[in-house]
């Protein structure tokens, strides 16, 4: 068996879908009342075709969608890998691919989005295997890692600013599905928030009760050395995160001042 991540794996398994002799008409309040500019057109469980945005705008107007609907589609196994799927996109120039089964009856949707969140969320684990590790070296331990969802209320922030720019675009990821999950480490009852401030900040704003976490359980009651640290800094709450707004992101000015630097040096 593969342990490569596939299609059916991050596909939308809730898909909207449309018969043929729906007509045009409502086709476009669906679109409106929905948000997704297109729709698998099902009869009988399989996919006949796709109507989209680009069919009622750029052919000629027709009642139903059976007659103008795109017919010569490419579809996707769920069984597919997901970088196979997205070298088919990629190279078709299309941005979303009905999924199938066996049986060749819809199953769900990839898009382009779900590519994206596949590769985020395989970044994710190795940041914190790297940070499992230097804790069991640094503490002599043993732990456990879990995914699992904490209450935001419940995390325990070790950073004492975060910037605006960067939250706004947290936030937008949080809103399409796209945010990886948090590093948060459980020692005793406290869990304590490593890697995603930004992220967590952007979610209480947002209501979010919770949030999508990878969880290294120490199974024993420690006081990490990150939380000393924001004990010193006066950081104990989200309230107490300073949130800059005159200012980029580190990397950003940095990237501006080597810029810089190299536009002196060619002056010069």
């Amino acid at each position: 068996m593969s342990n490569k991540p596939l299609v059916k794996d991050y596909m939308t398994k809730e898909v909207i879908t449309v018969p043929p002799e729906t007509p045009n008409e409502d086709i476009i309040k669906l679109m409106k009342e929905s948000g997704h500019d297109g729709f698998p057109v099902i009869e009988n469980g399989s996919v006949k075709g796709m109507i989209t945005a680009f069919d009622l705008l750029l052919k000629n107007w027709e009642n139903s969608v059976s007659e103008i609907m795109s017919t010569n589609l490419v579809v996707a196994d769920q069984d597919m890998s997901i970088n196979d799927a997205a070298r088919v996109m990629f190279r078709m120039g299309i941005s979303r691919l009905p999924v199938i089964n066996k049986e060749g009856n819809l199953v769900g949707i990839i898009t382009n989005t779900d590519i994206v969140r596949s590769h985020i969320e395989r970044s994710t684990p190795m940041k914190v295997n790297y940070f499992k590790k230097t804790l069991e070296q640094l503490y002599g331990i043993k732990t456990e890692i879990s995914r699992m969802k904490v209450p935001t209320q419940r995390l325990r922030p070790t950073q004492d600013k975060i910037y605006a720019d960067e939250l706004q675009g947290r936030t937008y990821e949080l809103k399409r599905g796209l945010a990886e999950p948090t590093i948060v480490v459980k020692t005793g009852d406290r869990y304590v928030l490593v890697d995603g401030h930004h992220r967590t900040v952007a979610a209480r704003t947002l209501g979010c009760q919770e949030i999508d976490s990878y969880v290294i359980d120490l199974k024993q009651e420690l006081k990490l050395g990150m939380e000393k640290t924001a004990d010193l800094n006066g950081i104990f709450t989200f309230d107490d995160i300073e949130i800059i707004d005159d200012a980029q992101h580190p990397l950003i000015a940095i990237t501006r001042s080597m810029r810089s630097k190299k536009r002196k040096k060619n002056v010069k």
